[in-house]
């Protein structure tokens, strides 16, 4: 048996030894739980007889926090919430991801092809195969498998989360309850999933107040007075649980918005979730991102936590060292959904080496577990090689046939013991104490409604104050329009010239607040995935999270409904009496307020924001054009008039006109008055009003009440539509929560490959799917493995000959970078020595925090920000012009081009940044090299997509180093983090790799997070960091890390036996147990220091002295800008081709809103009051503008953003070639889109279908197109994100449109305005245009009620009356019935011509003149994406 005891030993020897083991025991059986497995104990035992002090820490290696939970738990008055969780035959199937097809434009319209493909309906995949297990109280389960196996799907199952997964078969138990009583208690069955979800403008400590103040029990703890002092005493011991205390007061942060670490972020998420006090836990690879002390800091904190409240804590985590997996109790490995071993941990290692397999000395055994069915990884021993069990099923059958099943089988009848129904009794107890009195019985969450709705209005306050540059934005954007529309509108007179231009006035009044409630459409996306996590924590009902966001709306709509009012009031002249104004102000308040419950609405009833923005763009096209304002009630089609009846805008303008227009006397004048300006007709007997709704025959004046009935309007309304006004509020409110509570919360639950249409021949049919289950019989060459033949290994060599050689010397000395904080300079990096040499692989490692990236940032020229010192030098020589091109820098995360595929992004890369003198075929046969090299053969045709939808998170770190190889980066390659967020296996695989580059003479620079003992093994130097970007090591690591156990060792910090020495030495330099040494200084004393000094300057002067090793061109890019934009052009055609959501958008809204408005203005015909309507169904046009703008700019910005985080900083191209790649690929969708609109438009409207004028309308048109899409880029150029270009739009649009001669006519607008910005307004001259060719020619003949009608003086005929007249200023004006001696009746206008007199267009060729200032301005706005595209542009810091 020497050998087994042998084998047992080597995974005891840790550094928790037997005062662990015993302390557990004992702390179980106080707790009331036993080991059930006798066969287990006996193992126990004897371990505990080998164990001796030879590991050198026999004491328990306790939590540091330890006390602080026992008190917890002693305070604590209720008696326990002990669950435990139990599973039997645990199946569960998806509908199958494999690849599937993404179309392009033309390819989505071949429906025979796709009602054939749609015939095959594929059979449910599964994904977990018959689970079985118990997780008792005060236990840990470690959950192994590579990604794919199944690991998080049956995490999602113990955790009570069944949504997206199509079919679940087999009991889960949590202690007697079944998964459907366990429902109501979902705050207490947790996960904490991979995503971090939070508001990344919100402060660590906002955030963890807002998830305290949720989880304050109604019954305190003995020790505590009020619920406040407990949630700070709540609050500091998990902040300081997870060591992060020190970032209470910084951001969050996102991958765009700057805050704490990688590694911080994730601990936030960790604290986050034990704010739920939990009583069964599930933690989905909670490590990503921890460097490996912090990640064996968190497991003890588990352990402790486990242990003294007897939680069931189940794990699964990649990459664990062997500290962390001696903290379970139970390991459970999945391979692709099979069960291959589930039993206690000290049991795993033995299980698998009695049957054949070898597990290395001082390997991860959590690695070695999952790497057994791995043909490329797996050891087996010489006597095994025939009869060992090749894959999962032959493994799962060797497992069910051995005693460990047995044994493990007999705890699954827990939950029907007494012990199982009497901690479920106590948890039931306890949780009905916590919970507050107001709560019904059914309700999950803690604290009384109320108190939800408080915390959420808090946060909300906190999220707006996080983003104050957007909320300053809005409300300075809200006052500039009130100022502008308000000049505008300028002292409208009180008379019938006044009438338009008052409507004017308050449509605008209204449409402003309703179009900036738009903007809740987006943000209602950006924190759904937040809201679902914390529906799932049971933080609070969603009921809570609407009704804050509206009490939070109150102060600030009232803010800016009263500033956007007071001006606009005042300034346009309206009513002056208070009534009157505060009922104005009343009602714009209450519809702004009824616009953004619908917005929200809208924002809650659609899964994803593309329908949304459909919808949300369409109602607005809807709502304005049945406001009352464009066309009157009486001129709607009736086919179309409900919409007027549905719109809460409508309601809003008949109680504005109302109340402006009651008790009102009307004079008429100018142009409504027959005849006028000529002395001998100024008799009001001999004349009449025209062009006035609700004027008598004969009348000079019009009563209010006349004219608002003329628009079926009455005073009367006015306090009904407030009524009618709430009841919408009320409904939209109801309906918002009402979808809240609908919301699928299940995330993504697989991802799946894409590949693009015209692809689809080159690929072979069945693409094994890697991240999900392949079930090949041998699990071939899964992963990126390679298949453990010589043939294999021959064709690597072959590789290698072919790949870059490097031959430069990289080093830095005295780097320090300095940043400028609001609380004073921060230092980052403090005097860093180093070099890389060709052959090279170094590490550079440390705890989170210390400044790992920012040493690289700085090293490869990607900082725009900061000071900074020191030299850095290539060959002994500055920086050449080529640097950033010639280095390689993989990022920490992965941005890519979403629509591009493997194989067209690396080429992407190889063609714009190998040297100008490579011809192409050689740079396209390296971009099969280096795909062989990374294994991606079998994905280069399919596209990487975003997270989720595409490539797994290796994958694309894969690509990713393959966008920065096929660039033949000569002098070195920088990775930040490859191998966070990989399993082992591929971490492994992705180290391998940059060995093997390593090895043919590339230098690699690499900084890593929990590198095992095997990846440690790989690199020849580290450069090891501590807090504040202080050097502590930086040399050799030696043969088995000999060379860096010696330093350590040297001053007292030996590494023990059997531990990692990675792990060991970030422990010993950070936190606790750097033992109050600082370990900087002893490094700058060490005779390691001297002798780094004394290489440097011998690098430096040898290098020097020799030719460089890199010629320098002496271009900042590698190849001509012509050649550059052919390339990026052509990308960005071809995934447009391929974004069919974004086209189909484009093409619906422009046929969805002409036929609208063409069937509205159906068949203009000839009255005065159509001449409007023609003017207004033009002036519809401009509005498809706002609804593609939304649309377009965030693409734009999300491009931008990709060039300028990875493309430009490696001078992939220059941003000259990146606009007008975008420019360009826009043009065939424009070109499509206005055809569209003229064709659905122009001939439902009745315009005229004369060849020259019909032509004439598309060309402007078309125009059009061009001149929005260059607005839309050059805001989105300029702006930081597309919150803020969304929010620039309106002001934009909303400033042209007011001043393009439509909404007050060109004689009325003020000096100030009328002789600049009219003239400088491109909507002035499409409006000119269109208006010109569509109503030139246009016949006039007056209805009944347009005529002015008056009796001539006696004794002369109408035509005697009026010779002056006509002949004169009434020119335009058609006299119907000259030879009658009564009832003259004259009508305002002859032909369109003399309706556009009027508006500034007095001849024909206007049009034309106009049409060519439009295609300027499209050239112009053009102009303007490049100007500010470069301004945006900022150079890359250099050392100093």
């Amino acid at each position: 048996m020497p050998d087994r005891r042998a084998s047992i030993s080597s995974i005891a020897g840790i550094p928790a030894g037997t005062g662990e083991d015993i302390f557990r025991r004992l702390s179980r059986t106080f707790s009331g739980k036993s080991r059930n497995s006798t066969h287990e104990d006996g193992i126990e035992l004897f371990e505990d007889d080998i164990e001796d002090d030879a590991s050198g820490k026999t004491d328990v290696e306790q939590w540091r926090l330890a006390d602080h939970v026992k008190e917890i738990r002693i305070n604590d008055q209720t008696e326990g919430r002990s669950l435990g969780v139990t599973w039997q035959d645990l199946t569960v199937k998806v509908m199958p991801s494999d690849a599937r097809l993404q179309e392009n434009v033309l390819s989505q319209f071949n429906i025979p092809q796709q009602v054939k493909e749609g015939r095959h309906k594929p059979s449910l995949k599964t994904i977990l195969d018959k689970s079985s297990g118990c997780v008792k109280p005060g236990e840990m389960l470690l959950v192994l498998g590579r990604p794919g196996s199944g690991c998080t799907t049956l995490l999602k199952m113990l955790a009570n989360k069944r949504k997206g997964y199509a079919e679940v078969d087999g009991d889960v138990h949590f202690g007697s309850l079944h998964a459907k009583e366990a429902e109501k208690y979902r705050g207490s069955i947790v996960i904490n999933t991979e995503e971090e979800l939070f508001y990344p403008t919100l402060t660590v400590g906002r955030t963890m107040d807002f998830a305290t103040r949720l989880n304050v029990p109604n019954t305190l703890p003995n020790d505590i007075k009020s619920s406040e002092e407990y949630r700070e005493k709540f609050k500091a011991f998990l902040l300081d649980s997870m060591g992060i205390s020190h970032t209470v007061d910084t951001k969050v942060g996102d991958a765009f918005v700057r805050g704490v670490s990688g590694g911080e972020r994730k601990r936030v998420s960790i604290i986050e979730t034990l704010c739920t006090r939990g009583s069964v836990t599930c933690w989905d690879n909670s490590t990503r991102g921890l460097d490996a002390s912090t990640a064996l800091e968190y497991t003890r904190a588990l352990r402790c936590l486990t242990d003294e409240m007897g939680l069931a804590t189940i794990v699964t985590l990649y990459q664990a060292g062997n500290g962390i997996y001696d903290l379970f109790d139970k390991v459970l490995v999945l391979d692709e959904g099979k069960q291959v071993f589930y039993g206690p941990r000290n049991l795993a290692r033995p299980f698998m080496e009695s049957h054949g397999f070898v597990c290395g000395d001082g390997a991860n055994v959590a690695d070695f577990l999952t790497g057994v069915t791995v043909p490329s990884e797996r050891q087996i021993t010489p006597e095994f090689e025939t009869r060992f069990p090749r894959n999962n099923i032959e493994l799962e059958q060797v497992y069910n046939q051995s005693p460990i099943k047995t044994d493990m089988d007999r705890e699954l009848v827990y939950p029907t013991t007494d012990e199982a129904r009497r901690n479920t009794r106590k948890f039931c107890e306890a949780i009905a104490l916590d919970k507050a009195t107001q709560l019904p019985k059914s309700s999950p969450m803690t604290v009384s409604f109320p108190t939800q709705v408080k915390a959420c209005v808090i946060r909300q306050y906190q999220i707006i104050w996080g983003d104050k540059a957007t909320f300053f934005i809005k409300q300075g954007s809200t006052l500039v329009q009130a100022l502008v529309a308000g000049s505008l509108f300028y002292n409208a007179p009180d008379n019938s010239a006044g009438l338009f231009v008052k409507g004017g006035a308050l449509f605008l009044a209204l449409l402003y607040n309703s179009l900036m409630a738009m903007s809740e459409v987006t943000d209602s996306y950006a924190g759904r995935p937040i809201l679902a996590k914390q529906k799932n924590f049971a933080f609070y009902n969603p009921a809570a999270f609407c009704i804050a966001q509206i009490t939070a709306d109150v102060p600030i709509l009232f803010t800016q409904v009263t500033v956007f009012i007071v001006i606009l009031y005042w300034m346009t002249a309206l009513k002056a009496t208070a009534e009157a104004f505060f009922t104005c102000w009343f009602i714009v308040y209450l519809v702004t307020f009824v616009m953004t419950a619908f917005f929200r609405m809208i924002g809650a009833a659609f899964p994803n924001f593309d329908a949304a923005s459909k919808v949300s763009g369409f109602s607005v096209t809807a709502l304005i054009l049945y406001i009352g304002y464009q066309i009157r009630k009486p001129s709607m089609h009736p086919w179309f008039v409900w919409i007027y009846w549905i719109n809460p805008l409508s309601y809003g303008f008949e109680s504005l006109m109302a109340n402006e227009f009651k008790g009102v006397e009307i004079p008429c004048v100018y142009a409504n008055l027959i005849p006028n300006y000529l002395p001998q007709y100024q008799d009001s007997t001999h004349q009449a009003c025209t062009g006035v709704g609700g004027a008598t025959p004969g009348a000079t004046v019009v009563m209010g009440e006349a004219y608002l009935e003329s628009l079926s309007y009455s005073p009367s309304h006015i306090w009904r539509n407030v009524g009618i006004l709430f009841a919408w509020w009320a409904l939209f409110v109801g309906l918002t929560i009402a979808f809240t509570l609908n919301w699928d919360d299940a995330a993504g639950s697989t991802g799946s490959l894409l590949i693009p249409r015209e692809n689809h021949k080159k690929v072979p049919l069945r693409v094994t799917h890697r991240d999900e289950e392949a079930t090949a019989d041998e699990k071939g060459p899964s992963g990126n493995t390679t298949s453990g033949s010589d043939e294999a290994n021959r064709s690597q060599d072959q590789l290698g000959a072919n790949l870059m050689r490097n031959t430069s010397v990289f080093t830095w000395r005295n780097l320090s970078y300095v940043v400028q904080t609001p609380s004073g300079d921060r230092t980052l990096l403090e005097n860093v020595h180093g070099y890389v040499k060709p052959g090279m692989l170094g590490a550079l490692m440390g705890s989170s925090g210390a400044g790992k990236t920012t040493l690289l940032d700085v090293l490869a020229q990607r900082k725009t920000e900061g000071t900074i010192h020191g030299e850095i030098l290539v060959d002994g020589r500055p920086l050449p012009v080529s640097f950033q091109r010639s280095a390689g820098y993989c990022e920490q995360l992965d941005v890519h081009e979403a629509y591009a595929t493997v194989r067209e992004a690396l080429e992407f890369s190889a063609l714009l940044r190998q040297s100008r003198d490579t011809p192409r075929e050689e740079k396209l046969a390296y971009v099969s090299t280096i795909i062989d090299l990374l294994e991606l053969n079998d994905l280069e045709h399919t596209l990487i997509g975003k997270v989720g939808a595409g490539l797994s998170v290796e994958q694309r770190k894969r690509v990713t180093i393959g966008v920065e190889l096929v660039s033949k980066p000569s002098i070195l390659i920088f990775l930040d983090e490859p191998t966070s967020g990989l399993d082992g296996q591929a971490a492994y695989n992705t180290v391998r790799f940059l060995r093997k580059l390593a090895n043919v003479g590339q230098a690699v620079l690499v900084t890593i997070h929990q590198p095992s003992a095997q990846l440690f093994a790989q690199f020849d130097t580290l450069l090891l960091l501590a807090k504040g970007g202080k050097t502590v090591y930086f040399g050799d690591i030696g043969d088995n890390a000999n060379t860096i156990k010696e330093y350590f060792a040297r001053y007292d910090a030996p590494c023990p036996p059997n531990t990692n020495p990675a792990e060991h030495m970030i422990d010993v330099v950070t936190r606790a147990h750097s033992q109050g040494r600082d370990w900087h200084e002893i490094w700058l004393d060490s005779p390691e220091a001297r002798t780094m000094h004394q290489d440097l300057e011998h690098i430096i002067s040898e290098a020097a002295s020799k030719p460089p090793g890199t010629e320098d061109d002496g271009h900042e890019f590698a190849i001509s800008l012509w050649a550059q934009t052919r390339i990026v052009t052509q990308r960005m055609n071809v995934s447009l081709y391929r974004n069919i959501d974004y086209v189909n958008n484009k093409f619906a809204l422009h046929i969805g809103v002409a036929l609208f408005v063409g069937f509205s203005f159906w068949q203009i015909g000839n009255s005065v009051a159509d001449q409007q309507l023609i003017l207004f169904s033009v002036f519809n046009y401009i509005f498809v503008a706002a609804g593609v703008m939304t649309q377009l700019q965030p693409l734009f910005i999300e491009r931008r953003d990709l060039y300028e985080t990875r493309e430009k900083k490696s001078k992939m191209y220059s941003w000259i070639a990146f606009v007008t790649g975008l420019i360009v690929s826009e043009i065939p969708y424009l070109i499509i889109c206005g055809i569209l609109y003229f064709l659905c438009f122009y001939y439902t409207a009745g315009l005229p279908s004369a060849s020259d004028k019909a032509g004439a309308v598309f060309f402007v048109m078309l125009v059009y197109q061009f001149i929005y899409t260059g607005i839309g880029q050059f805001v989105a150029a300029y702006a930081p994100n597309a919150v803020f270009a969304s929010l620039v739009n309106p002001l934009l649009l909303g400033t042209l449109v007011s001043f393009c001669g439509v909404l007050v006519p060109y004689a009325q607008i003020q000096v100030f305005w009328r002789y600049w910005i009219y003239y400088l307004n491109p909507f002035n001259y499409l409006m000119g245009s269109l208006l010109v060719f569509t109503d030139f020619d246009w016949e006039v003949n007056c209805n009944e009620a347009e005529f002015a009608i008056f009796d001539p003086p006696s004794n002369q005929t109408c035509g005697q009356y009026l010779d002056a007249w006509v002949n004169g200023p009434g020119s335009r004006t058609n006299l119907i019935n000259p030879d009658a001696s009564a009832d003259c009746r004259v009508c305002q206008y002859t032909r369109g011509s003399d309706y556009l007199y009027a508006l500034n267009l007095s001849d024909y060729y206007y049009g034309w003149r106009d049409a060519a200032i439009c295609v300027l301005f499209a050239i112009s706005s053009y102009a303007m994406v490049f100007l500010l595209m470069k301004l945006r542009t900022k150079a890359s810091k250099k050392a100093e």
